[in-house]
């Protein structure tokens, strides 16, 4: 099988090393300014590089769009009519439904789509990382012999026949859950402080928090940008996980605890009753990994982004340990820590009585009440521009700690893993 690549960013070139890797025959393009880069790079490994798209198009068997999703279909436009016949076509990005119309537009009748979604950044080897295959248009054996190439880089590969069905997890699994920890960077941002300076953030639970926004904001903008607004169920979700933390966060400047322990206790018996198999952090593990020079002293949380999160569930009728089998290292954390808070019942107390009673917490609640009507508003407006620009204000923020914070995460993801 001959491998190209279209597109050689830092996802594309993971991948094209792994099935170089493997013994696979594999050549690529990118734009001409990036050409004398990455045939350094990229010789050692015995990958050819070519002049652009359609050479790679002409002579691959399994080509692989690798591009920006708000540049693919300029870029397939262009490329696609070139495809050697009966080539199998895959893209890269997170979002399958624009992908999928803009094959089926620019493609020959004649080519195969299997498309894949690798559910991990390229922080990570393929080796042992979900990666969820979609076979939407294929003939004879081209199916097997794709999976057998993810299987030769020991991916952990799951198939899912409907692209439809895959971006309705993801808008769980990625799109709301970065939202999720985006809207904790804005707010923290918005307060002015850091917030493993803050002993409102010392625990476990924290850490983890802290660790994965750090992470995600350590990536490219472009790629949450498209994860939200080009997935269409995406925003019907984002806006739920809106107007539930807005609802709780009303019951709690109001006082109202019957209700909000009420509302809470109904979407804990939903998510976590016990026919669902466990994650099972602990705290030993998440307090392993810390950016405070002092997490010995520590103040209760309202944990008021979980809370939210856990709430939205119920509402969206979504089972998020079904969604598992679209997990990314970030999603898994979100449950892991969810999964911890409402199970342990004298955590989750704290949580309500500091989310109901404790003032000194209520600044940092309101300003992630508006960081996340923020992004829910960017999203809902399709606002592609504005999301990149928010993004991009909260990463200069946490400059300075976004490297660490991006290789602790990774230790810590691996230690949870186990």
């Amino acid at each position: 099988m001959h491998i190209g690549f279209i597109g050689l960013g830092d996802m594309g070139r993971l991948y094209a090393k792994a099935f170089a890797a493997a013994g696979y025959t594999v050549c690529g393009c990118d734009l001409p300014a990036n050409r004398e880069s990455l045939e350094a790079e990229l010789a050692p490994w015995g990958i050819t590089m070519m002049d652009n798209g359609k050479d790679v198009s002409r002579v691959s068997t399994f080509i692989i769009y690798s591009v920006e999703a708000d540049k693919l279909e300029q870029v397939v436009a262009e490329c696609g009519p070139s495809t050697r016949f009966g080539a199998v076509v895959a893209g890269q990005t997170s979002v399958k439904h624009p992908e999928i119309a803009v094959f089926e537009k620019y493609l020959p009748a004649d080519a195969q789509i299997i498309t894949f979604h690798a559910m991990h950044g390229p922080g990570f080897q393929p080796k042992g990382q979900k990666l969820i295959l979609i076979p939407h248009r294929h003939q004879g054996d081209s199916y097997r012999e794709i999976a057998e190439l993810f299987n030769a880089v020991e991916a952990d590969v799951v198939e899912i026949p409907d692209y439809h069905e895959h971006d309705k997890i993801v808008a769980d699994t990625q799109a709301v859950t970065h939202v999720g920890f985006e809207s904790m960077g804005t707010a923290w941002k918005s307060a002015g402080f850091f917030p493993w300076e803050n002993a409102s953030y010392g625990g476990g639970i924290d850490n983890v928090k802290i660790l994965t926004t750090l992470r995600i904001f350590s990536y490219k903008a472009h790629v949450y940008a498209g994860l939200a607004i080009l997935n269409p169920y995406a925003r019907q979700q984002v806006k739920q996980y809106a107007n539930s933390e807005s609802e709780l966060f009303k019951l709690m400047i109001k006082e109202e605890e019957a209700e909000f322990r009420e509302r809470l206790y109904r979407a804990r018996d939903f998510v976590f009753h016990e026919s669902r198999k466990p994650i099972m952090f602990t705290e030993e593990v998440m307090r392993e990994f810390s950016l405070a020079k002092d997490a010995g002293h520590q103040k209760p949380n309202s944990h008021l982004s979980i809370l939210s999160m856990v709430d939205a569930w119920y509402h969206l009728g979504v089972n998020p340990y079904d969604n598992l089998i679209c997990q990314t290292p970030p999603f898994r954390l979100r449950l892991g820590i969810a999964e911890y808070l409402f199970k342990n019942e004298a955590l989750l107390e704290e949580s309500i009585q500091t989310a109901l009673y404790d003032k000194t917490i209520r600044g940092d609640d309101l300003e992630f009440h508006s960081a996340v009507r923020e992004w829910s508003a960017i999203i809902g407006y399709g606002d592609m521009e504005g999301y990149k620009k928010h993004f991009n204000e909260v990463q200069a923020f946490f400059q300075g700690r976004l490297e660490e914070g991006n290789k602790q995460s990774a230790a810590m993801i691996r230690r949870l893993m186990e």
